[in-house]
């Protein structure tokens, strides 16, 4: 078993984003002693540093990564592709828009609202002219807790994997998993 440093401790709680107070609450030990450990003042009982690594870990698990949220099937229309072709998958689908990829990659979006009002010779154009800004992207380790503000402001957000588009998260399936 590799011990982890002071400086290991200290990255590991500020990436689950605790305070030295939430930290020593979850490990039943005092504030005062997670400061001296984390800056290296004090050489913890093996026991207690157990606690300390056992809470973090716990805290781990707590953490919902976008990775096992996403939808891997990601519903799109390219540009290219007609109105009335992205209006007829959204019905289909029942989804009220959808993800304009173009070669993998997010380009845009289209929804009902970006439909409405549109005449019959519409139907004809292209996506691309009638499409609203792409959803925001992120990677899959990215947390429930980061993209819940985003999701504040926009429909959907797009999983990226080295450029490429892998997933999907939209408001309903934060709801769901909140719920």
């Amino acid at each position: 078993m590799e011990l982890p440093t002071p400086a290991d401790l200290r990255q590991r709680r500020t990436d689950l984003d605790l305070t030295q107070s939430e930290l020593a609450e979850r490990a039943d030990v005092s504030q005062p002693l997670i400061a001296r450990i984390e800056g290296g003042d004090v050489d913890p009982r093996l026991s207690t540093l157990r606690r300390i690594v056992t809470a973090l870990e716990e805290a781990e698990s707590d953490v919902i990564h976008v990775g096992d949220l996403m939808h891997e099937e990601v519903v799109s229309v390219s540009p290219d592709e007609t109105v009335g072709d992205a209006a007829t998958l959204m019905e289909e689908e029942a989804y009220s828009q959808l993800a304009v990829i173009q070669d993998g990659v997010p380009v845009g979006s289209i929804s009902q609202g970006d439909l409405v009002g549109l005449d019959s010779a519409a139907r004809d154009e292209p996506v691309s002219e009638h499409m609203s800004e792409s959803f925001p992207t992120v990677s899959r380790d990215a947390t429930i807790d980061e993209i819940s503000n985003l999701l504040d402001h926009y429909k959907a957000v797009m999983i990226t994997e080295g450029g490429g588009t892998v997933g999907i998260v939209t408001e309903a399936d934060l709801a769901a998993r909140l719920s």
